[in-house]
């Protein structure tokens, strides 16, 4: 058969047939009289087997060696080829990505399209300094999948800031994200997420840092909880409680406490809250004492009592601590 049938027949031009040729990968069997190429069946095979190797990502030169080294296994270069396809997915995964970003930002023109590519670039850049410039500039020029992607893998505490600056004066949808964060299976992104939510404006946010509060991860109820006394909800008491009695964050949560108590009404049920934990005595001596100073801190008759309640209290420390907040009441 002769090379423009082969071409015809296989679909491999006659260009790359003579290419093949020079490399060795296909030499055409014989010649006729008039020195034109001239293909067996056997040379046709092997051209559709390097047509084949060529179809899963060989070169031509690895094509060479898998069809005539005899001691040659291709498990190895199987592997190798399954690692660079991945990579190879992964590049054009992150270029996908982008792509939709910077339409998602439905940009007028080039100089638009130049500056999302820009930033989004500059948000994943090596230098700290770098990204931060970027998540200070991305409020309002950065699609928030990719504010709260760099949000949730940020590990310098003050790009960190600036992301959640920029996440809670981004469009809709931030929210939404970040929720998937909190159920990351590694804490650091648990807690990069709810950081952001604590920061983001609107109900949204307030719902998700309500749910957080019954998260088993105590940094993340530890950040939702104040965040939740900030906006004025008063189902961050108990855990806000919990707070003081473990002493995590304890002196933020006294003051939430306080904050939360706008009214009297409020004021009572938080102490009584705080009463009920030092009644019962089973969180220890340390922890009677933050729980005293919690109370000390929340206004109005029902701590009042509360505190003269614990003059005569078994436990030293905690009834000269109680005194001590009775007398200062005494002298305001």
């Amino acid at each position: 058969m002769l090379i423009g049938e082969v071409a015809r027949r296989s679909g491999v031009s006659a260009r790359m047939l003579r290419h093949y040729e020079s490399l060795g990968l296909v030499r055409p069997s014989g010649r006729t009289g008039s020195g034109y190429r001239e293909y067996s069946g056997a040379d046709i095979q092997r051209i559709f087997h390097v047509e084949s190797l060529r179809a899963v990502g060989l070169s031509l030169r690895e094509i060479g060696r898998a069809l005539d080294d005899p001691g040659f296994t291709p498990s190895a270069l199987v592997d190798d080829l399954i690692r660079r396809t991945r990579e190879r997915i992964a590049v054009e995964t992150e270029l996908l990505t982008r792509l939709h970003r910077v339409h998602a930002t439905d940009p007028a023109g080039w100089e638009d399209v130049l500056q999302v590519v820009t930033l989004l670039g500059a948000l994943g850049s090596k230098s700290p300094a770098a990204r931060q410039r970027a998540a200070l500039a991305s409020a309002d020029e950065v699609p928030v999948e990719a504010l709260v992607e760099a949000a949730l893998d940020e590990g310098d505490p003050h790009v960190a800031g600036a992301l959640r600056w920029a996440l809670a004066r981004s469009g809709g949808g931030g929210p939404a994200l970040l929720a998937e964060g909190l159920g990351s299976p590694v804490a650091a992104v648990r807690e990069r997420a709810v950081r952001a939510l604590a920061e983001m404006p609107g109900g949204e946010a307030t719902a998700l840092l309500r749910d957080a509060l019954a998260s088993p991860d105590a940094v993340v109820r530890g950040y939702a909880a104040p965040a939740l006394a900030a906006r004025g909800e008063a189902a961050a008491v108990p855990a806000l409680v919990d707070l003081v009695v473990a002493g995590t964050n304890d002196t933020d949560a006294a003051d939430a406490l306080s904050l939360l108590a706008a009214d009297d009404a409020a004021a009572d049920r938080i102490a009584a809250v705080l009463a009920d934990h030092l009644a019962r005595d089973t969180t220890g001596t340390s922890a009677r004492g933050r729980l005293v100073q919690a109370l000390g801190g929340v206004p109005g008759a029902g701590s009042s009592r509360a505190l003269r309640e614990l003059l005569h209290d078994e436990d030293r420390a905690v009834a000269l601590t109680a005194a001590y907040l009775v007398q200062l009441r005494e002298v305001e």
